[in-house]
């Protein structure tokens, strides 16, 4: 439940198993049908949301051949599903701030399903807004950190593309810019030869909460699981930092 770095700590990231990647896939598939739908086709060169999801789909290996299924998928050929996006917001084990973000083609069911996850595990949902305040929306962009990379030419390269801030870290660069900025970013970045560990628009917390009872720490690791379980889940953001041997 630790990271190389920061914002590795927002999200649960458990290892990447065969069965792991499917269900990832699945989930970026739903972003494309919704990237198709609200960002103007299937075509990534008149798209600049589809093109941003593509990005997300490379970084986590996704096949070309699942991306173009799944635009396909969602331009109507071969049938398709309309999801909407819907995010829930409450407060996990722990005092846990939670942000919780959803595509789903039945609000009524996700919606009692988020009820149960929450609630079997101690925590509870709350209104729109009630700890959106607590995070900053940002694009992230990490770029894995080489022998060969000068870590001055990249800054350099990552704020004339129009960021806002950049870290190095011993095994990665981190990139942040402002969520209407982070497609150029990306996109100029891409230009330069760079590929991504991670590339997508996240919710920062805006203060962390250090979390060392190792009851709580197992309750917590429950609950992100049994949202990380659910299909209709795509992104799980919280204010949580573990020690480092979690």
């Amino acid at each position: 439940m630790s990271g190389h770095s920061k914002w590795a700590n927002i999200k649960n990231k458990k290892e990447k198993t065969d069965a792991q990647r499917g269900k990832i896939f699945t989930k970026i598939g739903r972003e494309i049908a919704i990237a198709v739908k609200e960002g103007g086709g299937g075509d990534p060169s008149n798209n600049s949301k589809l093109r941003d999801v593509i990005a997300k789909a490379k970084a986590n290996n996704m096949p070309n051949d699942n991306i173009m299924r799944s635009i396909k998928k969602a331009t109507g050929e071969g049938g398709s599903v309309n999801y909407e996006e819907v995010v829930y917001e409450g407060y996990g084990p722990g005092n846990l701030a939670v942000i919780v973000n959803v595509l789903t083609d039945n609000r009524n069911r996700i919606a009692a399903e988020m009820r149960h996850i929450f609630s079997k595990s101690g925590g509870n949902i709350g209104a729109s807004g009630s700890v959106a305040w607590m995070f900053n929306k940002r694009g992230v962009i990490v770029i894995e950190r080489t022998a060969l990379m000068d870590e001055d030419e990249v800054m350099m390269q990552a704020l004339e593309a129009g960021a806002e801030d950049f870290e190095a870290k011993d095994d990665a660069f981190e990139i942040y810019t402002a969520p209407t900025d982070f497609s150029s970013v990306r996109e100029q970045l891409e230009g330069c030869g760079y590929e991504f560990i991670s590339a997508e628009i996240s919710m920062l917390p805006q203060n962390t909460a250090n979390i060392s009872d190792p009851e709580t720490i197992e309750k917590i690791e429950r609950f992100l699981e049994r949202l990380d379980d659910n299909d209709d889940v795509q992104e799980v953001y919280h204010n949580g930092v573990f020690p480092d041997d979690e």
